[in-house]
């Protein structure tokens, strides 16, 4: 019923965006992405959590939902066709107006796992000759340019999406996919952990 539910959301928004985000890029469009991802863009289970997000790389993926080279499940099922229509302007403006809300944590994961991922993070794992998190996002997660922020973000969207990195999807955002594919399980596990919990 819930999948039935998100569906019926989705759709919505998809048959809504075309003449706002087309033309409008102000609180319509917003409007538009709180069906999904919250009124103060904190996100749900699936959908990640946009507030304080860095604006760079929000644009980057609006576009490459526009492209198609974000090209996992749920992007080809719900934001290809939600930017459809959503022009340079516009999700410049979109990318702002998320970047400039107040981020909160999730505090969704493994409280038992966190020291763990906390050390992939900071450490890398050097026998696996993973590199830390830590070089590119930056030592609160906080990310920079178009290098996202994963602090606080969900721990079940953060575990789908380094899975699916390792399966090859979006490929072209290296050097993601490489790093995903070396992680196990539970290094994963881990990883969604501790960055659920980080402010």
């Amino acid at each position: 019923m819930k999948r039935i539910a998100l569906k019926i959301a989705i759709l919505a928004i998809v048959a809504s965006t075309g003449p706002a985000w087309a033309g409008d890029s102000g609180d319509a469009g917003a409007r538009n992405c709180t069906w999904c991802h919250g009124t103060s863009a904190q996100g749900y289970m699936t959908a990640p959590r946009l507030a304080g997000q860095q604006p760079q790389y929000l644009e980057n993926e609006i576009r490459s939902f526009h492209d198609h080279t974000r090209d996992n499940p749920f992007s080809k099922q719900f934001m290809w066709g939600a930017v459809a229509a959503l022009g340079p302007h516009a999700a410049h403006d979109l990318a702002l107006y998320f970047a400039a809300l107040p981020p909160k944590p999730a505090n969704d994961g493994d409280r038992a796992l966190a020291d763990r991922g906390r050390t992939i993070y900071l450490q890398g794992i050097p026998d696996a000759n993973i590199v830390s998190c830590y070089a590119c996002h930056g030592p609160n997660a906080e990310g920079v340019r178009n290098i996202p922020r994963l602090a606080g973000l969900a721990y079940f969207y953060l575990k789908a999406r380094l899975r699916q990195w390792g399966q090859g999807y979006h490929a072209t955002a290296s050097p993601m996919p490489m790093v995903a594919s070396q992680l196990g399980p539970d290094d994963i596990e881990a990883l969604a952990s501790y960055l659920s919990f980080v402010k």
